[in-house]
């Protein structure tokens, strides 16, 4: 009897450590299917980031730009150097009193 209990033990132990095995795989598996998914995520990220930071640096150029044109225009514009400009409901003769003829 004790030789049988023995064997049945054995017989245990041995189901219990393949199962036990078999869950640690899939654990594992699990685990690098995780930082996989984790590693695409961020290098999508990065892609996304340097694409964001060129669009950053060309609008920033265009407003450098378009500050540059404002500014320029502005030394110009016969519309700010009218006397006339005080008036805050423009009427279209007063405007072009303004232009130059």
């Amino acid at each position: 009897a004790f030789v049988f209990q023995s064997h049945e033990e054995d017989d245990r132990k041995v189901r219990r450590r393949e199962k036990n095995r078999v869950a640690a795989q899939r654990s594992r598996k699990k685990q690098t299917q995780k930082a996989d998914k984790l590693h695409e995520e961020y290098e999508s990220l990065e892609q996304e980031n340097t694409s964001l930071k060129r669009e950053i640096g060309k609008l920033t150029d265009e407003m450098k730009h378009l500050s540059e044109v404002l500014k320029d225009h502005e030394k110009i514009c016969p519309l700010l150097h009218c006397t006339m400009n005080f008036v805050t409901i423009p009427r279209p003769d007063a405007l072009t009193s303004c232009l130059p003829r």
